[in-house]
């Protein structure tokens, strides 16, 4: 009865943190691309393999005006917003970089999603 206990609680310290997928967001490639050197920065100081950045499309929104509302319907304006998206894969993470992650402090503007894999 007591093996089974033991085996139990090894079980339970040998946990496997699953592989991390980070994925940045913003609407200045700049910001995301010194927010990535921040987070690799991080994995290197707590030994962990990285794979990344991974540069994604550009996602563009662009958006047509009329510039008056009642005459000179020819004349308008268009206005584009573009979305910069950069992947970091986190190969074998442990539990001192999910503690730097928690800590993390990014730029204004910069969206951060993290997935478990």
């Amino acid at each position: 009865m007591l093996a089974k206990k033991e085996v139990i609680k090894e079980k339970e310290e040998t946990k496997v943190i699953p592989q991390l997928r980070i994925k940045l967001r913003s609407y200045d490639n700049k910001v995301v691309d010194k927010s990535c050197r921040q987070i690799i920065e991080m994995a290197e100081r707590s030994g962990v393999k990285v794979v990344g950045p991974v540069p994604l499309p550009t996602e563009i929104r662009r958006y047509t005006v009329n510039r008056s509302s009642f005459i000179h319907k020819d004349s308008r304006e268009q206005f584009e917003i573009r979305v910069h998206k950069r992947l970091i894969e986190i190969l074998n993470s442990n539990q001192r970089f999910i503690d730097f992650l928690r800590e993390l402090v990014l730029p204004t503007g910069v969206e951060i999603e993290i997935k478990a894999i």
